[in-house]
């Protein structure tokens, strides 16, 4: 009897996160539909990703249907990330597909501005809302996101940068067939929208590595132990000048509790020598930000 029960919450547990996740997939792609179809497409702006590319390879052989392009080019995609990240993202990243596939054909408003810099604003930071949004799921919606998470898991490289280095690429091509004017207000668009992909995918899971030396090291630590929760590695050290021995407390911090740490470091220690630095990626169990592709 408790083995069934176990199993129905399980399978449960298991629908849901399939319907979360095709939902985020879902919102996602209206999201990039209103920017396409809303500003990319009537300001005649190049689009990006695998769909820009399919559009320039149907400007040199027009005979070739748009769409059939298109889904060559995810052919390969698909089967590396088949091979390199794994079938369950595999699966999700084909529904995502047939998903943006069905909602870029229905009818969304133009966007009402004349304002080419607005436009290309407006656009990148609707689409990379949309984009991140996809890439917080399971999966993907095809073309360079696939791409992007296969680099991002081998390489620790950003999917924004990803997207940005391939639109970088396709606007050197495109300076040879398209107006400069309309290049330069794509990049804008580009920019943005890498810059957006990053702040949603990466955004509040970012960690910071935090290094304090003080008097007060013990207090400090027990407080970021007990009011942060977090774990706290203490370091013997000595003072370059003074020769003094003295502890160097590091510890991992999320970003939305940084204002807490400094908070906390004001009362106990307003002269205590603190270092905030970036981090990359971090793994481990709690403080740990890698993604689930």
């Amino acid at each position: 009897m408790k083995n069934k029960m176990l199993s129905k919450n399980f399978t449960t547990k298991q629908t849901l996160t399939v319907l979360w996740n095709l939902l985020l997939i879902f919102a996602g792609s209206v999201l990039c539909a209103v920017g396409i179809k809303g500003i990319l497409v009537p300001k005649h702006f190049l689009a990006g990703g695998v769909t820009g590319l399919a559009l320039l390879v149907h400007y040199v052989f027009a005979s070739l249907p748009l769409g059939f392009i298109y889904f060559l080019l995810n052919i390969p995609l698909f089967a590396i990330g088949w091979m390199f990240v794994g079938k369950r993202f595999f699966w999700y990243s084909l529904a995502g597909m047939i998903i943006f596939s069905a909602v870029i054909f229905w009818p969304y408003p133009v966007f009402p501005v004349e304002d080419m810099i607005l436009n290309a604003l407006t656009a990148g930071i609707i689409t990379g809302l949309g984009s991140g949004i996809i890439l917080r799921s399971l999966g993907s919606a095809g073309g360079l996101d696939i791409f992007s998470i296969i680099l991002f898991k081998r390489f620790s490289i950003r999917p924004g940068t990803t997207v940005m280095a391939f639109h970088a690429v396709m606007l050197l091509v495109a300076l040879f067939r398209l107006p400069t004017e309309l290049v330069l207000y794509t990049l804008i668009y580009f920019f943005i929208n890498a810059y957006v992909v990053n702040l949603v995918v990466i955004g509040l899971s970012q960690r910071k590595a935090i290094m304090i030396i003080s008097p007060r090291w013990k207090e400090i630590s027990q407080q970021i132990m007990e009011k942060l929760q977090r774990g706290v590695t203490i370091v013997q050290g000595s003072g370059g000048y003074s020769g003094q021995s003295l502890h160097i407390l590091y510890s991992v911090i999320t970003l939305t509790e940084l204002s807490r740490f400094k908070e906390m470091i004001r009362k106990i220690d307003p002269g205590a020598f603190v270092v905030v630095s970036e981090t990359l990626e971090v793994m481990g169990k709690g403080i740990g930000n890698q993604r689930h592709w």
